[in-house]
């Protein structure tokens, strides 16, 4: 009898080395071809098309699977202070968007930002739960509608990643950014960070980086 589980191990490694050489080249230049993409790979345009349609489906599959990470950091534990809830999960955000800053930007761009929202369904639904929750505290902002808020803190968050804000206060940033938006002033978003720095300086370890430090 044949075994076909060897073939079937050789495929998923493909398809793994393909998402890697993706993220690696479009890091270089994020209109990379899928000729450049598969030779980062180190294997044939024919190979890449035999796991993805075109361009477009790896773009996908790149979004989903980050998505997954983004997703996976929203179900960690949140302050119940919706203040700083709100504060903890965009700066573990950023520290995770920091290390695949340009395919996270392209997830984001006009053309895929729908597959996107999509994708990140459970990071959104906690986003609305915070949200809820600061304004039934009165934490928030209450002068626009809950869903509309959410949607502003998603835009704001949205543009602080495609302006590429670089440097030692990034993550601060970031913060006081989605914070301003969601009602707070500048003095108190200081405040609230000076009374918690441990938020900015907080990085979530994703499963790989786990894979790597325990090799």
């Amino acid at each position: 009898m044949t075994d076909t589980r060897a073939p079937r191990r050789d495929a998923q490694a493909n398809r793994e080395s393909i998402l890697a050489a993706a993220r690696t080249a479009l890091a270089q230049d994020p209109n990379a071809s899928t000729d450049l993409i598969a030779r980062t790979a180190g294997l044939s345009r024919r190979a890449l098309y035999g796991h993805f349609d075109d361009r477009s489906a790896l773009i996908s599959e790149l979004i989903r699977t980050g998505a997954q990470r983004f997703n996976a950091i929203a179900e960690q534990a949140l302050d119940d202070d919706a203040r700083i809830a709100l504060a903890q999960l965009a700066s573990r955000l950023w520290h995770e968007v920091a290390h695949i800053q340009t395919v996270t930007a392209i997830a984001l761009d006009d053309a895929h930002v729908a597959d996107t929202a999509a994708a990140l369904a459970p990071l959104r639904q906690v986003v609305s739960n915070i949200v809820d929750r600061g304004r039934r505290a009165h934490a928030l902002r209450t002068d626009v509608p809950g869903d509309v808020l959410a949607r502003l803190i998603e835009e704001t968050a949205r543009m602080v990643v495609r302006v590429d804000t670089a440097g030692s206060d990034a993550a601060a940033t970031a913060v006081r950014a989605v914070l301003s938006i969601a009602g707070l002033s500048w003095r108190e978003a200081d405040a609230l960070l000076a009374a918690h720095p441990e938020i900015v300086a907080t990085q979530i370890v994703g499963p790989e980086r786990v894979e790597e430090a325990n090799a």
